[in-house]
């Protein structure tokens, strides 16, 4: 929950809050979602998703279904499937997602609709341990 609340303050700090949140209904991710929220003292709509658990075309069928008023959308999902998806939204490589970690992908889509394999690009990756635990401005 520590780094739940430091990348909702990361977020923030970064100006990066999402519009939207679509989460996998599991209780670890649910509440990591909420703690990030209360921490960086942000608020956005969100949906809770089961196909978050689910394979690539699961996912990414829920993105497609996002708020066409959503620039930024954030994920809370599970692994093997976030990095699996982050993979495949970039055109391939090898990626593992640390727990807690925040990957920025920038598409290159005018809708939601259109997010399809190779249209993204890793704009930032951020594990939370990149964060000391004490003395940092935004982690407790």
């Amino acid at each position: 929950m520590r780094a739940a609340r430091t990348m909702g303050r990361f977020l923030t700090l970064a100006g990066q809050v999402p519009d939207a949140a679509i989460t996998s209904p599991a209780l670890r991710a649910t509440e990591t979602l909420r703690q990030a929220k209360e921490a960086g003292g942000w608020d956005c709509p969100e949906l809770s998703r089961e196909e978050l658990s689910g394979d690539v075309s699961s996912v990414l069928g829920e993105i497609r279904t996002a708020s066409p008023l959503s620039e930024v959308l954030l994920l809370v999902g599970h692994e093997p499937a976030s990095s699996l998806l982050a993979e495949f939204l970039i055109g391939g490589g090898a990626l593992r997602l640390p727990t807690g970690a925040l990957v920025r992908i920038d598409l290159e889509v005018a809708e939601w609709t259109d997010v399809t394999g190779g249209v993204g690009r890793i704009a930032w990756l951020v594990p939370p341990r990149l964060f000391p635990k004490r003395n940092f401005a935004f982690a407790e």
